[in-house]
């Protein structure tokens, strides 16, 4: 017999260690329990994008239970007709409730994104940076010793497939700044905060000029794939903390 726990306890688990509450956030993203299904899970799954073909792999591997960084209602109000009526036929017949947390996870201090990166990097967390409504996004992490050529070679082989460079600043950097996802508004402040070294997700093409006259070391290694690492994590803790499975589910996203 399949284990299972009760979906309204799950929520309560992932809203309080995600710390939902506390986090203000952009108002689509609509934090917590988006797609309720008929109380029980079963099995889970954890997506960067409630997309589509997220929740169509999910429901292939049996998942009644969708833990998306990137929820369903990013747009204003509207029909619910053609590929948007297949996502919530698609979540109906497979009996699937999506939970979507969005700021709370790339702040989180132990499962974010931007925490998470600086591990995988090998690098020391020194702090936190980048404020938005009360709260901050992003961590502040130690260079490594051998200097930036070592950090280019650390995130070659983290994002093999997304990793570009614009490096404009000091090659022996003493701080780095990391923040996972869109983070073009940041840019302008990093010589004020003392640090000319930013790992981050995506920027714009207005970007290479500002790190050719500011002097940066920018690193935009693409949105999707600087997201994946808190909501696989966060699934996971979910699954265990309920005795569940959980499967990460990975898309070709090259942006």
């Amino acid at each position: 017999m399949k284990k299972n726990a009760k979906l309204s306890d799950v929520v309560d688990f992932l809203d309080g260690f995600c710390g939902v509450s506390a986090v203000r956030d952009f108002p689509p993203a609509h934090n917590g329990l988006q797609f309720e299904n008929s109380g029980k899970v079963t099995r889970i799954a954890a997506a960067v994008d409630g997309g589509g073909a997220e929740i169509g792999v999910a429901a292939h591997l049996g998942a009644d239970l969708l833990i998306v960084h990137h929820g369903l209602y990013w747009e204003p109000s509207i029909p619910v007709v053609g590929f948007r009526y297949e996502k919530v036929k698609a979540l109906i017949d497979s009996d699937m409730a999506v939970y979507s947390v969005h700021l709370p996870l790339d702040a989180h201090p132990e499962i974010g994104n931007n925490t998470l990166i600086a591990h995988a990097l090998e690098l020391e967390i020194l702090g936190r940076c980048f404020e938005y409504e009360g709260t901050e996004i992003g961590v502040v992490a130690r260079a490594p010793r051998e200097g930036r050529s070592e950090l280019e070679l650390r995130l070659r082989s983290l994002f093999p497939q997304t990793y570009k460079s614009m490096a404009f600043g000091s090659e022996n950097p003493e701080k780095i700044a990391i923040c996972s996802g869109s983070c073009g508004e940041a840019v302008p402040h990093l010589r004020e905060m003392g640090i000319d070294t930013l790992v981050c997700g995506e920027l714009r093409q207005r970007h290479f000029t500002m790190a050719q006259e500011m002097g940066l070391n920018l690193y935009p290694c693409g949105h999707y794939a600087t997201e994946c690492f808190g909501v696989a994590a966060l699934g996971e803790l979910a699954a265990k903390h309920f005795g569940l499975k959980c499967d990460f589910i990975e898309m070709p996203n090259p942006l």
